[in-house]
């Protein structure tokens, strides 16, 4: 069965330097449900793909070529789904979900990531470009993967493709019981932190983010509604006067910053529908539309924009996805159906079903 014809359409009201700008937030419902979102935004055109690699996929893991060590093929014990950048030859995801309930979303760390050095005396590694199919392929939880990730080397060198920018990549993994770490690769070394504040965004590191939320103490979801001023009662102009100094630009800071707020002083949502509706919600603060967040590449001017926002219901192994021109309007695909496949599918993420405007006229006609 094609990719396209196990997607059932949905209409979601939003409600929910060159392309360094991507958001991932995630929340759990009070009935347990989990549910992980981001934002891709990039100056280029990565042809953007969404791709299913079934169970039993095999992937190459290499080491650098002038090393001389052998490829090792495994097979993926765990079907994935995910988005992978079209311009680079085979797949390379850097947004996905495995049938076991474990997300991931890739999101750019340049300036910070240098990967582990792979030594002729190494057993175990793989390069960043099949680092999310092993990832989700391989593991049924967040707590196998820590585990596992001491013992792999994870390595990038300019011998591999990787489009118009080298791949320093952070990412984020969650899991249907909640667990969520961060991933780094900083100084050839990996750090892994507990996903804390439930967001990530762009450089610096994770720990520096952390550490920066400390300049936002004083923000809070309730205003103060009046303040006498000697003889003058001085009231307020409207509601959201807690979030007064909150950052309205879009550096990854404050995004990260934005998204902590949003994510945690957002009304805790008391089912997955209502927690979709909750992370699309916080995604939309963070969304770019396309001119305003430009930058030079030489002499030509570039923009980031939103590219595509997904939605990741890791507990109903549910995808919602929407790309630039259908924000508002995602599509919604059945995640059991595509995992049960025994081919690899994939289909652009512009090439998409998006449902078309509704008209309403007739809900006001005589």
């Amino acid at each position: 069965m094609m990719l396209r014809y196990a997607i059932a359409v949905v209409s979601v009201i939003a409600t929910v330097n060159a392309g360094h700008a991507c958001t991932a937030v995630d929340i759990m419902a009070a009935d347990n449900t989990v549910i992980a979102g981001r934002t891709m935004e990039w100056a280029f055109d990565m042809k953007w793909t969404l791709v299913s690699q079934p169970k039993g996929t095999e992937l190459a893991l290499t080491a650098p070529a002038d090393l001389g060590l052998p490829t090792h093929t495994v097979a993926t014990k765990y079907a994935v789904v995910g988005v992978s950048a079209g311009v680079i030859p085979g797949v390379t995801l850097l947004e996905g979900q495995n049938s076991e309930g474990v997300g991931m979303s890739g999101n750019f760390l340049p300036g910070f990531t240098a990967y582990q050095t792979v030594t002729k005396d190494d057993k175990d590694y793989v390069s960043v470009l099949t680092f999310g199919s092993w990832a989700l392929g391989s593991h049924a939880t967040v707590a196998e993967l820590r585990a596992a990730l001491p013992g792999i080397k994870v390595w990038w060198d300019a011998s591999l493709p990787s489009g118009p920018t080298p791949p320093y990549i952070h990412f984020v993994f969650t899991d249907r019981s909640g667990d969520s770490m961060i991933v780094e690769y900083v100084g050839g070394e990996p750090r892994i932190y507990d996903n804390q504040a439930s967001v990530l965004t762009n450089s610096p590191t994770y720990d520096w983010h952390l550490l920066n939320l400390r300049n936002y103490l004083n923000l809070s979801s309730m205003g103060v509604s009046s303040r006498q001023f000697d003889e003058a009662n001085v009231t307020a102009l409207g509601q959201g006067g807690g979030a007064m100094g909150l950052p309205g630009d879009y550096t990854p800071p404050s995004r990260f910053v934005r998204a902590a707020f949003m994510r945690h002083w957002i009304t805790p949502p008391k089912d997955g529908d209502e927690a979709i509706q909750a992370i699309g919600h916080i995604l939309n603060t963070v969304d770019i539309p396309y001119g305003v967040a430009q930058s030079k590449d030489n002499d030509q001017v570039v923009s980031d924009y939103t590219q595509w926002v997904a939605i990741k219901d890791l507990t109903r192994n549910r995808l919602l996805i929407a790309d630039y021109a259908h924000r508002t309007s995602f599509v919604e695909i059945d995640l059991d159906t595509i995992f049960a496949q025994s081919k690899p599918t994939s289909i652009l993420v512009n090439d998409l079903p998006y449902p078309t405007a509704t008209d309403g006229t007739s809900a006001l006609k005589e």
